[in-house]
């Protein structure tokens, strides 16, 4: 068995199993078994595998087949311009999120020594991507999850960033630490209903604490703005991603709480994504 045939034979699978980008994948996953580039895999199909990593290929194949994502079977997902670890029980990455990134620079391009917090931190990588941008930031996460703050500050120490940040295991009702200048959150806003809509990918294997966010999608957020009005400086800015649907909901939860509506992003569909909204 060489390397083609055994891609050829998973490519095979995952499409019986409804996998759309089967081939992409059983490359990605063949690169993994083999520990080996994917570029490698590309110039070198006819090479033949040893049966302990085909053996293992196929164990990864078999899991993909299920649904489970490419991200926490390599352990990683690209983000921004870098790597971050993932694992199960951490919500993967979206390149949605980026705009909120892009934003977040455009706004500080001036500016220094800002105080950033990230509720709901996850992985890292909004408050990582930001800090590594901006070396002269300093940031907090919070998470309720320990395996995300454990993932989180393996992100951390990787981007060499574990001086410039700071984790605490915390829900955003019992946060009380500084002021700052900047937050960001990316919270569940999924109606509790909807979410056996999703893909089978995200509803079967990714974390519903992260994806939950109560009977109308706004439990959540409304406790981000409540608590950010208060952790927040005159003046700072609250990044906030939302659902396609809730913008003006939104918007009425934060004009209550002294939120000025800066703007409002699309995603890559052209949907309402963020709300950049200021402290007055």
């Amino acid at each position: 068995m060489n390397i083609n045939q055994a891609i050829l034979e998973a490519t095979d699978l995952l499409k019986k199993n409804n996998i759309k980008s089967s081939k992409l994948d059983s490359e990605i996953l063949m690169a993994k078994a083999i520990k080996k580039q994917r570029e490698y895999i590309i110039l070198n199909s006819n090479k033949p595998i040893q049966n302990k990593s085909y053996n293992y290929f196929r164990s990864l194949i078999k899991e993909r087949s299920y649904g489970k994502p490419i991200a926490y079977l390599v352990g990683n997902k690209e983000f921004w311009k870098y790597e971050f670890k993932v694992s199960n029980g951490v919500l993967i990455p979206r390149p949605d999120t980026e705009i909120l990134i892009e934003e977040v620079l455009k706004i500080t391009k001036n500016k220094s020594k800002l105080k950033v917090l990230d509720i709901g931190v996850g992985s890292g990588c909004l408050l990582l991507s930001i800090l590594k941008e901006k070396k002269d930031f300093y940031g907090t996460g919070i998470d309720v999850s320990q395996k995300c703050l454990n993932i989180s500050k393996i992100n951390a120490y990787k981007l060499r960033l574990e001086n410039r940040v700071k984790f605490f295991k915390s829900d955003v009702d019992n946060f009380n630490y500084h002021k700052y200048d900047l937050i960001i959150s990316n919270p569940p806003y999924i109606n509790k209903f909807d979410l056996k809509y999703l893909e089978r990918d995200v509803y079967k294997f990714e974390p519903k604490r992260a994806l939950d966010g109560g009977l109308d999608g706004l439990s959540e957020i409304r406790k981000v703005i409540k608590r950010s009005s208060d952790l927040i400086k005159k003046n700072g800015i609250l990044f906030l991603e939302i659902a396609f649907d809730q913008k003006e909901k939104v918007k009425k939860l934060l004009k209550s709480k002294g939120f000025y509506i800066e703007r409002v992003l699309k995603d890559f569909a052209k949907k309402d994504r963020c709300i950049i909204c200021k402290k007055i």
